[in-house]
């Protein structure tokens, strides 16, 4: 059986990561994506990408309308390998830390949790406020994993596709998916300076 991932897009800015993850999935064989995506997902992508929410929704294996709570990922008897929110926006991470579900993105993140399947939320907001970091860690109790997009540098990205997909990685890494995205700690430049600094 393939390995059903959930991908919802909140109407967070950052849509580019839940489109890039789909991008990349959708090339990888054994994965089946079911695709969320909230009516502010869909505004952000017309407004932050190149792409149409159509455009969007054809990457994806199975695509679910956000007010469907009959849908199959509503469901914790449908197996899935858990869900990434990319990006998640407050008010969904209130939704999903309150189980308040009164969409499908938030019913099916809450079935992960229930079900004790992977959740990654990569929460998009600056600057936070303390009822912002109470919501995240209270995600974390709950057996979240909270994977705000903070790009790295020292692999030393050379677009703007290379910060996003350091982030994606590290989200496959999460849900064990095999990839190539960005150059690992040790590789490449990093692994010259630490030998650097080690002496050998």
């Amino acid at each position: 059986m393939k390995k059903r991932i959930i991908i919802g897009i909140s109407g967070s800015s950052g849509v580019i990561y839940g489109v890039r993850a789909l991008q990349h999935l959708n090339a990888m064989p054994g994965i089946e994506t079911h695709l969320v995506m909230s009516r502010g997902g869909e505004v952000n992508i017309r407004i932050e990408t190149s792409f149409s929410p159509e455009e969007v929704r054809e990457m994806a294996d199975v695509v679910h309308r956000p007010d469907n709570l009959a849908a199959t990922i509503s469901s914790g008897s449908f197996l899935t390998s858990g869900m990434m929110v990319m990006p998640c926006s407050i008010k969904s991470l209130s939704g999903i830390v309150h189980s308040y579900a009164d969409n499908l993105l938030a019913r099916a993140a809450d079935v992960c949790l229930k079900e004790k399947r992977k959740l990654l939320l990569a929460v998009r907001e600056t600057p936070l406020h303390k009822g912002h970091l109470e919501m995240m860690a209270k995600a974390d109790d709950l057996g979240a994993l909270i994977l705000p997009p903070m790009p790295a540098f020292y692999h030393q990205p050379a677009s703007i596709e290379e910060m996003i997909d350091q982030t994606i990685g590290k989200a496959f890494d999460y849900f064990g998916i095999e990839h190539n995205l960005f150059q690992r700690w040790g590789q490449g430049n990093s692994a010259s300076h630490t030998e650097a600094d080690s002496g050998s």
